[in-house]
């Protein structure tokens, strides 16, 4: 889920699916975290935002970038307005959003929740923001070590690998 949320964003064709309010209330609906009826205000909606370019930045990390402090504060900040509810049995999860948050902000705290679950598993380090800066597409790497570093060797490696070939022929 976080994953999809991270990739409404397409540098290489500059889209964003997540552009205006109407389209993160279809996004979020979409995945069954929200009605299709239910509006998202310009606030909730900068705040999803924010917490995209924090998981972006945090993912860039993972092939060697420097994540932007203050886009990673600005997402911390967003993650603190979204309480979770801690549940010890019964039918519903262990963590879930906690009762009573406004939907669209109970729909971004399922993000959260997402994004916690592969951090605390150790699978956050798979997730992986393309080294090719021009692109930025979210991707699982599936490299036994680990050490992919572009969302596709044939597009992205290859022009890393085209340019600096021709630096190095200067």
């Amino acid at each position: 889920m976080s994953w999809a949320f991270a990739n409404t964003v397409d540098l290489d064709l500059g889209t964003d699916a997540l552009a205006a309010p109407d389209r993160l209330s279809v996004f979020l609906a979409s995945r069954g975290l929200l009605d299709d009826s239910t509006p998202v205000t310009p606030g909730e909606h900068d705040r999803a935002l924010r917490l995209r370019a924090g998981i972006r930045e945090v993912l860039g990390a993972n092939v060697g970038d420097t994540p932007d402090p203050g886009a990673v504060a600005a997402a911390e900040e967003v993650l603190r307005g979204l309480p979770v509810h801690v549940a010890v049995g019964g039918d519903r999860s262990v963590l879930s959003p906690a009762p009573g948050l406004p939907p669209v902000d109970g729909a971004l705290a399922r993000i959260a929740l997402a994004w916690s679950a592969l951090v605390t598993t150790g699978d956050a380090a798979r997730l992986k923001r393309c080294a090719e800066h021009t692109c930025g597409w979210v991707f699982w790497d599936v490299s036994r070590n680990r050490s992919r570093r572009w969302c596709s060797m044939r597009v992205c490696g290859n022009r890393n690998k085209a340019r600096a070939y021709a630096a190095r022929q200067r």
